[in-house]
Parts: structure tokens; C-alpha cells; sequence
């Protein structure tokens, strides 16, 4: 049965949502909670306050140019398709909903406003330039892109065909992106601790979890920290460099996997690409590229050493090369857009 519609969690179809929101981001009110996606975990209920989310907002409107209409072609129920919603009420537009129209070219079209904005995760970008049609967001003021890594060569396709892309940065315990193209939004501040994690606080963290355990052990004195590893360069502009469980250790190898998975992008034919680590007697972790083929057959007996080879080549140590590779027709994904991991792995 469908939950119904509601702040605490955030549940129902877009519509729903954004009637709840509109009187809860104009006159303030309790808490409202997120259901994180647990791409790496269980679930979490991530209270936010109306101080935070708004602060949110308005901190993105200003570093973006000004109040604008949005595409929501994210799910309402999460924190970027929230942050959509939330910022049109406090621009006092209406947005347009992607599930209103056939394609997000055909939403565009629709779109009226001074200025327009739209939030997407990389797989929609990337589904966009493989159908040739990258140019029909030139038109928008600015494409926010998070939620998941973001190969450079589609970054460098959407540039080209005049798309004006803004990095983010952030997660549900932000009220969503709070770092844009590197630099955060005002009232967020950003640290490295002793072990290169990234460590984030300010106006826009949460309250909480529903879980007194959990919060405990997130926040420590007003700075939330992240999990993922990061560096600041000499302007303050933050690089990140994966998650802290994203470096596996493979017969005593320290092994990326975000550049692995970055490497094989490079593979003629690859289209898309997961590399994960799974447990292992011999090796204690093994790494296993999960390739998406740009056609059905342009993969067929590939061997395990030219996917070596391709890793070799991009100059990481042949060490850190996969031990298997597995197929797909597509990589599975999360609402939020991210890849699901342990789907991946489950029964493994």
C-alpha cells in the first residue's frame, strides 16, 4: 500500500508534496524528515528543520543569479527533488514536473520563466547526450548535476553543446547540494579532518537522525562528517575524492575504485561502468567491473586482460586492475539516480 501523503517522512506524488510544502516553507513549522535511499546501508530518517531547509534555498537562489522556474525531474520524495520544490515556492513559481510530459526536452519546452533552472543526476545527462539532444538544456540558466560521480568526458559533451552544468555537492544531512563547482554556498563551511575526510557544517545541517546512535556518531561539535575523502586546494575549493569505502584493499593493495571505474570508461564500447569490491577468501576483496556495452554484442569475449590492460594504460598500477567483469544490459539504480551497490552484490 502507497504511504500517504506527508513531511514526516516526506511521502506522495510531487503535487502532494509541494501542497504540504508551500504553507511549511512560508509560515515555518516542525521538522520535516527525509528517507535517505541507502545506497550503502540501511535507510535513514534525516531530520530537517525549516531554518535549515530554507536556508538551503535561498543560499542556492543567490549563488545561482536570482528566483527562477524548475524542472522537478527528480523524485519529490528526496532531498534534490525536494530542493526544487522548496526553491520554487521561495521564488514564487510554479514548476514543471516531469512526469507532466513524454521526455525532459518536451518538459523544457514548457518552461516560461525569466529564469529557469533544472536538477538532474549524471544518468539523465548522459541518456540526453547518447540521444543527441544535450542542446535542448542550453536554453536553461543553469543545470544543477549531483548525486552521483560524474565521468569528466560527459562534463566536457554538455559544455560543448552550450549547457551551463553546476557541480553539486551535498547529501540529505544538507538539505541536499551545499557545495557548487567546489565552493560552498554561504553559510556553509567545509573541513578536512586528520584522515582526509570531509567534514561540512553550518546553516544547512540536519538536526538529526531518528536514530539517537546514529547522530552520535555523524555529528561531532556542529560539523557533520561525511564518510567521503576530500581536499581543499589554495582558493578553498573542495575536491572530492570518493568515499572512505571506496578504497578497498585487495591482497594488501590499496585499490580506488572511482578511478578504476573512471579508467574503464575509457574502454571502446564500454557505456557505462561499476567498479565494485566483493569479498574474497584468496585475495580478502576482489574488484568486479560491472560493464554496460554500448550495444549488445561489441563486448562479446572480451578478456579479462585487456580490461587490466585498459586500467594499466590510464596509468594506475596493473594491481588495481579487476579480477572478473560481468555484463549488463544496465547498471541498477536508485530513485536518487546513484548506482545500487548492494544490488549489485547481493547473493555474491
Amino acid at each position: 500500500r502507497a504511504m500517504s501523503a506527508g513531511l514526516r517522512p516526506v511521502a506522495g506524488e510531487p503535487r502532494e508534496v509541494l501542497a504540504l510544502l508551500e504553507p511549511w516553507v512560508r509560515q515555518g513549522g516542525d521538522p520535516i524528515i527525509v528517507r535517505t535511499s541507502g545506497s550503502t546501508g540501511k535507510p535513514k530518517d534525516v531530520v530537517l528543520s525549516h531554518a535549515a531547509v530554507t536556508a538551503s534555498g535561498t543560499a542556492a537562489l543567490e549563488r545561482l543569479g536570482g528566483p527562477g522556474q524548475w524542472l522537478l525531474a527528480l523524485p519529490a520524495t528526496a532531498v534534490g527533488g525536494l530542493q526544487v520544490l522548496v526553491r520554487s515556492v521561495l521564488s514564487g513559481t510554479e514548476p514543471v514536473l516531469l512526469s507532466d510530459h513524454p521526455d525532459l526536452s518536451a518538459a523544457i519546452a514548457t518552461m516560461t520563466g525569466a529564469r529557469r533552472y533544472a536538477s538532474l543526476v549524471p544518468t539523465q545527462l548522459f541518456r540526453l547526450a547518447e540521444e543527441g539532444r544535450l542542446a535542448d538544456l542550453s536554453g536553461l540558466d543553469a543545470v544543477l548535476l549531483g548525486g552521483a560521480a560524474m565521468p569528466g568526458t560527459l562534463l566536457e559533451r554538455a559544455q560543448v553543446a552550450g549547457v551551463r552544468v553546476v557541480r553539486t555537492y551535498g547529501m540529505s544531512e544538507t538539505c541536499g547540494g551545499c557545495v557548487y563547482d567546489g565552493l560552498p554556498l554561504d553559510g556553509v563551511r567545509i573541513r578536512i579532518d586528520d584522515d582526509g575526510q570531509v567534514l561540512l557544517g553550518g546553516s544547512v545541517l540536519f538536526d538529526g537522525y531518528g536514530d539517537p546512535a546514529a547522530t552520535a556518531t555523524a555529528l561531532r561539535d556542529g560539523w557533520f562528517a561525511t564518510s567521503d575523502l576530500g581536499e581543499l586546494d589554495a582558493d578553498g575549493r573542495l575536491r572530492v575524492l570518493g568515499r572512505r569505502d571506496d578504497v578497498v584493499i585487495s591482497g594488501g593493495v590499496n585499490i580506488s575504485l572511482p578511478a578504476v571505474t573512471e579508467a574503464l570508461r575509457r574502454h571502446e564500447g564500454v557505456r557505462d561502468v561499476a567498479a565494485v569490491g566483493v569479498p574474497d577468501d584468496e585475495w580478502g576483496t576482489r574488484v568486479v567491473a560491472y560493464l554496460v556495452p554500448d550495444d549488445a554484442v561489441c563486448l562479446d569475449g572480451l578478456r579479462l586482460d585487456e580490461v587490466r590492460d585498459t586500467v594499466e594504460a590510464a596509468g594506475l598500477p596493473r594491481t588495481w586492475g579487476p579480477r572478473e567483469v560481468v555484463l549488463l544490459d544496465a547498471l541498477p539504480l536508485l530513485p536518487g539516480g546513484k548506482v545500487d551497490r548492494q544490488s549489485l552484490t547481493r547473493g555474491r
